[in-house]
C-alpha cells in the first residue's frame, strides 16, 4: 500500500512539512511505503477549462489533457492508496500551488450528472492538515472552518472519504526579533510551539496510521 504526502507550503522544513512528515511515519508503521511530494518544486498551472477531460469519446476523457510537471504527480494519485495533503492557510485559504493542484485533481473525475458523480476507480481515505498563524478562536470568527469545508466535501464526493486537522497558532518566525511583527508575543509563540506543537505532531500520525489501517480494511 502507498500513501503519498503533498506539501503545499513553500517551506520544505516548517510546520507543514514536520506534520505531513509525521503523517508520513503514522502511516509506515502499519507498513505503507510513502512518499512526499513538495508542490513548490514543479511548475504548473491550475485547471485551464479546455474541458478535454469532458469530451464524448475524446482522448482524454477522465484525465486532464495538460502536459506539464503536474502530469506525473496526477499519476502518483491514481496509484496511491491514499493521500495526505499539508498547506499553511493564506488569507484564509490554501495555497495557491496547492488550489492549482486540487482544481486539476478534481475536475477530471468529476462528472455532470445528477449527483455529480466521480469517474476515481476506487475509494480512499484522503486528508488535510492546515497550518494557520492565528487561534482556533480566531479562526472559527474568521470562518476558517467553514470556508476549508467545501474543499472537504470536494474531496468526499471524489475519493469516498475525507478529513481535516487544524493545526493553530503556530510559528511563522524562527527569530519574531527580525520581522516586523508588533502584533505577536514571540515569548508565548514559542512556550506554545513547545507545548502544543508535539500534540498536533501525534495527531498527524495518528491520521497516518488510521489511513492505512483504513487500507487494509479496503483491501480485503
Amino acid at each position: 500500500m502507498k500513501v503519498v504526502a503533498f506539501n503545499g507550503s513553500p517551506r520544505k522544513n516548517w510546520n507543514t512539512a514536520t506534520l505531513l512528515n509525521h503523517a508520513l511515519e503514522g502511516a509506515a508503521s502499519q507498513g505503507a511505503e510513502t512518499e512526499m511530494v513538495h508542490l513548490y518544486d514543479l511548475n504548473y498551472k491550475g485547471c485551464i477549462s479546455c474541458f478535454a477531460c469532458k469530451l464524448k469519446n475524446g482522448p482524454s476523457y477522465g484525465r486532464c489533457a495538460m502536459i506539464d510537471d503536474l502530469t506525473p504527480i496526477l499519476q502518483k494519485v491514481e496509484d496511491a492508496d491514499a493521500i495526505i495533503i499539508g498547506s499553511p492557510i493564506y488569507f484564509g485559504a490554501a495555497t495557491g500551488m496547492l488550489r492549482s493542484l486540487l482544481e486539476r485533481l478534481m475536475f477530471q473525475y468529476l462528472v455532470y450528472d445528477e449527483n455529480y458523480s466521480s469517474l476515481f476507480k476506487k475509494k480512499m481515505p484522503t486528508g488535510f492538515i492546515y497550518t494557520m498563524n492565528v487561534t482556533w478562536h480566531q479562526a472559527m470568527e474568521f470562518g476558517y472552518e467553514q470556508n476549508l469545508s467545501a474543499i472537504t466535501r470536494a474531496m468526499t464526493r471524489t475519493f469516498g472519504t475525507s478529513e481535516s486537522q487544524f493545526v493553530t497558532d503556530t510559528c511563522q518566525f524562527d527569530d519574531y526579533s527580525k520581522y516586523v511583527a508588533p502584533k505577536f508575543n514571540a515569548e508565548e509563540k514559542a512556550k506554545r510551539h513547545q507545548e502544543e506543537f508535539p500534540n498536533d505532531c501525534r495527531k498527524a500520525f495518528e491520521m497516518g496510521k488510521r489511513f492505512s489501517l483504513q487500507i487494509k480494511d479496503l483491501q480485503k
